[in-house]
């Protein structure tokens, strides 16, 4: 079953301020929010909080990142990344971002970096950026990204960002060529049934909400790929979609599914969006938590367990592909990744090729069974 969204406030409790982690009843969400350190329940404001720190609103964000949303929306916009840093040091950072701005770094990339360094920077304020050394890094990360269990993959996007500071900034005595990546997880990803993903399309009962499902799985769009479509870019004749500006400011042709074009012009006709294929209620883009809420409320619908996010579809797009035969190079292509190691890794998730193994025990009964035919056949179940 899916997990509920955690909304994060700010309030005062006993003259302090604190952040409260609001969600529904969840035996998960409730142990993870234990392992915080300091995290309280309170039963007059009925939820569970921390202090009101800037880090510890990270932490919140790195913990619970890969398993639900956690929605800031109640939180004052000047408190999520505020740090005790110079002026002159808020203006050497607004100029490493000008510099990554410089070398056509997405909007997320530039964000979050600026922040690693600004965290790193304001970790050390007390010391002279011309000093701090690489066992200064090592510290940080033991500090910070150790103790408050941030995953291997913003390790390595602080490093990433690291790399790029000491090239703008050569002053310090941070060696580039020591400064090492953790290796990267290799976790498999999720996979629906096709039985599965038809289940939840036919659970869903808003024609919106439908053709957006439809979508995101036929095309193994990413959610941002999704909300930035723009009807100009369907070539309903061609039965093609341009996917402009992807992951690495790479556009890609992916095709239409037949299915999908009597639902695609339903829709269509039903909303009359303007400019982008799925609109909100005032026009422009539509929200990605949207999305990911009422593809909740359809997979109860549904009776599906697995926590199942957009990208969910995404993954199962390009694993079925696979099992139905599509070369690995297409698949490639068509998901829009740069290595093709990327995609390999649903080689490992391929249901028909495993299922086409036989496992070693039931080899081992079958020739017990085919030499002692007389004896009956023997059973896992039964007496041996």
């Amino acid at each position: 079953m899916p997990y509920p969204t955690i909304f994060l406030e700010q309030k005062s409790h006993k003259k302090e301020l604190k952040l409260l982690l609001k969600f529904e009843f969840n035996d998960t969400l409730i142990n993870l929010t234990k392992k915080l350190k300091d995290a309280r329940w309170s039963r007059s404001m009925q939820s569970w909080y921390l202090n009101f720190t800037q880090e510890n609103i990270q932490l919140v964000t790195e913990i619970f990142k890969d398993i639900t949303p956690v929605n800031f929306d109640k939180l004052p916009k000047k408190e999520l990344f505020k740090r005790n840093l110079t002026a002159s040091e808020k203006i050497l950072l607004n100029d490493f971002y000008l510099y990554l701005k410089g070398k056509r770094y997405s909007t997320s990339t530039l964000q979050t970096y600026t922040f690693f360094v600004a965290d790193f920077i304001n970790f050390y304020t007390k010391k002279a950026l011309e000093e701090l050394t690489n066992r200064d890094v090592e510290l940080f990360i033991e500090k910070v990204f150790i103790e408050r269990n941030y995953s291997i993959s913003s390790q390595r996007q602080f490093v990433s960002a690291l790399k790029l500071f000491i090239v703008f900034y050569p002053q310090t005595k941070i060696n580039d060529l020591v400064l090492e990546r953790p290796k990267r997880s290799r976790q498999l990803p999720s996979v629906l049934s096709q039985e599965e993903v038809l289940s939840i399309i036919q659970n869903t009962q808003n024609l919106k909400h439908r053709a957006i499902i439809a979508l995101l799985y036929s095309c193994g769009l990413r959610i941002s790929e999704l909300i930035n479509m723009k009807l100009a870019d369907f070539y309903i004749e061609r039965k093609q979609l341009i996917v402009k500006n992807g992951k690495g400011r790479k556009d890609r042709y992916v095709s239409l599914a037949d299915s999908f074009l009597p639902l695609l012009s339903n829709y269509y006709n039903s909303y009359k969006p303007k400019i982008y294929f799925v609109e909100g209620q005032n026009g422009g883009k539509y929200s990605a938590e949207s999305v990911r809420q009422f593809l909740r409320r359809s997979c109860l619908k549904a009776k599906i367990k697995k926590n199942v996010t957009p990208h969910t579809l995404r993954h199962s797009y390009a694993t079925h592909l696979l099992e139905n035969g599509v070369d690995i190079r297409y698949i490639q292509s068509l998901l829009g990744h740069a290595k093709p190691e990327t995609t390999m890794i649903y080689t490992h998730v391929k249901r028909k090729d495993l299922m086409d193994i036989q496992n070693p025990l039931d080899v081992a009964l079958q020739k017990i069974n085919n030499r002692d035919n007389d004896k009956g056949k023997l059973l896992l179940s039964g007496d041996i």
